[in-house]
């Protein structure tokens, strides 16, 4: 059964057109290899008009659902969920500045996102503050200046990437309670002082995990997303779409991961026959697409949910939980299936394993789900 319209059907197929015919995997493959991030992709995309997809129709912007968007993820992450990264984390942004921004920044920086001529990246973590994002230590102080900002932030994505602002969450109020003394700055990358070194990780190369270290870093004091104190809650809103959309992500990978080892398995010849004919891998595969099947439809189901505006943090848990690891099931068996030729990156399979390694810990470990879920089965 077909769970999408012939529009949404339609959709997914001009994103799979995209991806195979303008960007490619070998494409994919020289950005991850060589740590470089695709601004060539970008700016197609942006030329396309997919960056206004979520954006309302009365700022400028389609007006589209996280359906529409959840089905685009899925597509821009066939040959590795780090390209699709560096769209996604530039739309949450975009949309806590839809949702939280003044009028101004509204008109600053809206048009020239969906343009492409800038992009978001999101600062949350900290070395002693990743699960437990509330115990930021980053401080801001306000001035005649702006925002005077010392810390340090970690694994931010794409945050050295030319021409982008980062949404950071700081500390303003050190005497207020644990949640509400954070606020949400905007600061552009490249304001004095603030340093960003990009780390050498094993996953996310192309996009780019980074540290930042800041020392008296001002921005305007117009910069601030929403009021002062309520960063939490700005920070914590967009965690659905971010759920949802990288669900959609890990499982528009993990397809292309049991697509790749399905052609290998027909075309390796052993023992006088294909590796296919053998049980043992014939089993696998079917384990690996019925996995697939199965996280592509409860992406669907909070993705729908979403579109529809009921409530479902469980089920957008649930879909980021049983996408990421599935994604790193398929992709680790996927090397089991390739054999020697999965440890080259030419096959492709290297990279989907090492994203799928780095799935059940980004946008809210495993165990964070899990924790998410279980809170929702209280009697």
């Amino acid at each position: 059964m077909n769970f999408l319209t012939e529009e949404q059907q339609y959709w997914q197929e001009t994103v799979a057109r995209f991806m195979e015919k303008e960007i490619g995997a070998d494409y994919v493959l020289r950005c991850d290899t060589a740590r470089e991030y695709p601004y060539d992709a970008y700016e197609k995309v942006a030329k396309a008009g997919w960056l206004k997809l979520l954006i309302p129709e009365a700022q400028g912007g389609d007006g589209g659902s996280i359906f529409e968007y959840a089905l685009m993820c899925e597509g821009l992450a066939r040959y590795g969920f780090d390209f699709a990264t560096a769209f996604m984390v530039s739309t949450f942004t975009a949309m806590n500045i839809v949702k939280f921004g003044t009028k101004e920044q509204q008109q600053q920086y809206l048009p020239a996102y969906m343009r492409g001529d800038i992009r978001f990246s999101i600062s949350i973590s900290e070395p002693s503050a990743g699960s437990d994002a509330a115990s930021t230590r980053t401080r801001a102080e306000l001035r005649e200046e702006g925002w005077a900002i010392t810390g340090q932030k970690l694994w931010c994505s794409g945050a050295a990437a030319k021409n982008t602002v980062i949404a950071m969450l700081v500390r303003t109020d050190a005497a207020a309670a644990k949640h509400k003394g954070l606020s949400v700055l905007l600061v552009p990358n490249d304001t004095p002082k603030v340093d960003i070194r990009k780390l050498p990780t094993m996953a996310r190369r192309a996009t780019g995990t980074t540290e930042i270290f800041l020392d008296d870093a001002i921005v305007p004091q117009r910069n601030i997303l929403g009021e002062a104190g309520g960063g939490w809650s700005i920070i914590t809103d967009h965690l659905e779409l971010e759920r949802i959309a990288v669900a959609a992500a890990y499982v528009g990978n993990a397809q292309q991961a049991v697509s790749d080892a399905l052609r290998y398995a027909h075309e390796r010849i052993q023992f006088d026959r294909p590796i296919f004919e053998f049980q043992a891998i014939r089993h696998m595969l079917a384990d690996m697409q019925t996995a697939v099947d199965a996280a592509r439809l409860m992406v669907y189901r909070g993705a729908d949910m979403a579109s529809r505006h009921e409530p479902c943090t469980r089920e957008v848990s649930m879909a980021k939980l049983l996408a990421s690891e599935t994604l790193q099931t398929v992709t680790r068996q996927g090397m089991q299936i390739l054999g020697g030729h999965s440890m080259l990156p030419e096959s492709h399979m290297e990279r989907y394993f090492r994203e799928g390694m780095q799935a059940t810990i980004g946008g809210g470990t495993s165990q964070i789900q899990r924790t998410i879920i279980s809170k929702t089965m209280g009697i």
